[in-house]
């Protein structure tokens, strides 16, 4: 066994017995070529451009911190074992991105003001909206807060009637208003 593998074998026992410092001893020794094998991933599983090397072994100490019994062997075994581990980050990225919940890229591009059904155009300046909606709130603040909530946030009608203690009615009727009145402001 090869000086430095002996140690970084030692370390690693002295790690798995609890003592922290053998984890700080460890790090230099291996932090190198672990971020060769990280840069190798990254080459490999395209669609992590936004992802360092250096992310990627933090994610795998924290997977490894966090398994709470540690077993690895030797210096091969541990590099086996981060690579593997950097291959299921990878694969858990990408699994989180074609999750329905983010689109299952499924998602296709729409305009912000068709995607809400507002009764603005989509060359709409923003300003200009600002301006008119600050008009609306010393006219009524409750009307301006709607528009804020349903254009801005993009909340369900019942969503904003139970954040602002209304009825629904209520808050269609105000949006309705709300609506009409940016359209003559804004000069359609």
């Amino acid at each position: 066994m090869a000086p430095q593998e002996f140690e970084v074998t030692q370390l690693l026992r002295q790690w798995q017995d609890g003592d922290a410092a053998a984890l700080e001893s460890l790090l230099p020794l291996v932090y190198d070529e672990l971020r060769r094998i990280a840069a190798h991933e990254l080459r490999v599983n395209r669609g992590h451009e936004t992802l360092q090397p250096t992310a990627l072994i933090n994610d795998v100490f924290v997977r490894l911190l966090g398994t709470g019994s540690l077993d690895i062997a030797n210096r091969k075994h541990l590099f086996t074992t981060a690579a593997k581990l950097m291959r299921q980050v990878l694969i858990d990225r990408a699994r989180a991105q074609l999750r329905d919940k983010r689109g299952g890229g499924q998602w296709q591009r729409a305009e912000f003001t068709e995607a809400l059904a507002l009764p603005l155009e989509q060359s709409t300046d923003l300003p200009a909206l600002d301006q008119a909606l600050t008009a609306l709130a010393g006219l009524d603040a409750r009307m301006a807060e709607i528009v804020e909530l349903r254009y801005f946030v993009g909340l369900e009608v019942s969503e904003v009637a139970v954040l602002l203690g209304v009825d629904e009615r209520t808050v269609y009727r105000d949006w309705a208003m709300a609506r009409a009145w940016l359209r003559q402001y804004l000069g359609e």
